[in-house]
């Protein structure tokens, strides 16, 4: 059954993409990105959501959802163009705050280390927190003292250095020690076998709207598949490892 959104409440002033906050059909709220987000970015944002779970990272509840064209059709100071109808990116809302060095402290080492490797393998360099400030698109809920992962829109990004990656990601510390303990990598590289396992199957359940510019399917976005695929295989050579 296919989430349908029922409302939108308001237009978020926060990220990059600014995402719509919408009711679904099963009464929670989530923070929605639809056509101004640009379908490549909602793409990026299943395919490592998908990996992401699959890994048993902390990802957002997340799934694609369904705007039906009436609701689009609101007050123009929803700036619901941009939202769009029809197939959307949906994040469940969950009560959090921004992740702070103090609090990016309590996590346990092992799930620090799990977002570090899975940010290099899916090239994404938008997890950046440092003494001078940054925004690691992570959030923290205190009461239960659990890290929530969220937004990985300009993910699989294959012009991703390594020294780049290290120089803000709010988990850099880790690398010293993944990345240069045999046995470990061993591990990490056996649980991203099983996850690319999952990537078919990510991939078979993006709708062709996000696929296609055109109703007629010809017209295709410009996402290269290929390349995707080589990207996500890169942990299996040396050269994924060499980071330190």
């Amino acid at each position: 059954m296919t989430l349908e959104i029922t409302e939108v409440r308001r237009r978020s002033e926060h990220g990059m993409t600014r995402p719509f906050i919408c009711r679904g059909d099963d009464g929670a709220v989530y923070f929605v990105k639809g056509r101004d987000a640009g379908k490549a970015a909602l793409i990026r944002e299943w395919i490592c959501g998908c990996l992401g779970r699959t890994l048993g990272l902390p990802i957002a509840s997340f799934d694609i959802a369904w705007v039906p064209g009436e609701l689009i059709a609101g007050p123009a100071s929803l700036e619901l163009d941009d939202l769009g109808d029809g197939p959307v990116f949906a994040s469940r809302e969950r009560r959090v705050s921004e992740l702070t060095l103090q609090s990016a402290a309590e996590i346990p080492p092992a799930l620090r280390r799990d977002v570090l490797v899975f940010d290099w393998w899916v090239k994404n360099g938008d997890r950046s927190l440092t003494e001078r400030g940054g925004n690691p698109n992570l959030f923290w809920a205190p009461d239960s003292k659990e890290l929530v992962i969220i937004d990985h829109n300009v993910a699989l990004d294959d012009t991703l250095m390594r020294d780049e990656f290290l120089a803000d990601h709010v988990f850099r510390d880790e690398a010293e020690t993944v990345f240069n303990d045999l046995a470990m990598r061993a591990e990490y590289t056996a649980r991203l076998e099983s996850a690319i396992m999952q990537l078919d199957a990510a991939t078979a359940a993006i709708p062709a709207q996000w696929r296609y510019h055109d109703a007629d399917e010809l017209d295709s976005v410009a996402f290269d598949w290929v390349a995707m695929k080589t990207l996500l295989s890169a942990f299996r050579t040396e050269g994924f490892w060499a980071i330190r």
